[in-house]
């Protein structure tokens, strides 16, 4: 596990998370505190898919693959599967940071509801709940996309693609509550609309998919 930790936490990477967060809570302007997870979920988004990209390729930039091709096949998969998860823990851990740095830096205004239904820290947990779902599909999704080609800027420009698509206007007109990012153009106002879960479920199963998918891949292209 230490090693683990060693190899898919990197100085550089560690560094390059936290500065993301820093500036992010200082340039992205927020009024309400309800605002704050849509300030978060889309940044968050690019940072998973970007930080989880090398997961498995960095065992061939830095030419362990075929040490690596010598360990069992079922030693293999859940190494990745470990990593996979410390990096997912560490940014979800960037993320309730990044949201009391939004308080610290901008002091946003507490909106509460009409009939006073959703209290700060329900709204906390409730937003980190949908961003634990959006950094692991996204990361994920970088991961499977980079070891299916054997490069990471593959996976990271492929799902820069789909974030581009789908973290739009037209991509909320095409997939309303289905949207991946369902969760960023839910309805402020209505505290009880929970249609938003709808994208985190199809977030969920095509994360579950792209776990059960690895093993293959790696049979194939490792």
């Amino acid at each position: 596990m230490t090693r683990d930790i060693k190899i898919s936490l990197t100085f550089p990477k560690q560094a390059y998370a936290v500065f993301f967060a820093l500036v992010l809570s200082l340039v992205r302007g927020v009024a309400y505190s309800n605002e704050i997870g849509i300030a978060l979920e889309a940044p968050m988004a690019i940072l998973a898919f970007t930080f989880c990209a090398d997961t498995y390729t960095q065992e061939i930039v830095s030419r362990r693959s075929e040490i690596w091709r010598l360990c069992p096949m079922k030693k293999r998969i859940h190494c990745i599967y470990r990593r996979i998860a410390i990096q997912e823990l560490f940014l979800l851990t960037i993320a309730a940071v990044s949201y009391g740095l939004f308080f610290l830096f901008q002091n946003p205004i507490t909106y509460i509801m009409e009939n006073g239904s959703e209290s700060e820290m329900c709204r906390f947990f409730v937003c980190l709940a949908a961003m634990a779902v959006t950094l692991g599909f996204w990361g994920i999704l970088s991961n499977l996309i980079s070891c299916l080609f054997r490069n990471m800027w593959v996976g990271i420009g492929g799902c820069l693609v789909l974030w581009t698509i789908t973290n739009s206007v037209l991509g909320d007109r095409i997939f309303g509550a289905w949207n991946l990012f369902s969760y960023s153009f839910r309805n402020l106002e209505d505290s009880s609309d929970f249609n938003w879960i709808y994208g985190k479920v199809v977030c969920i199963c095509i994360g579950i998919l792209a776990m059960a998918a690895l093993p293959a891949i790696i049979r194939k292209r490792g």
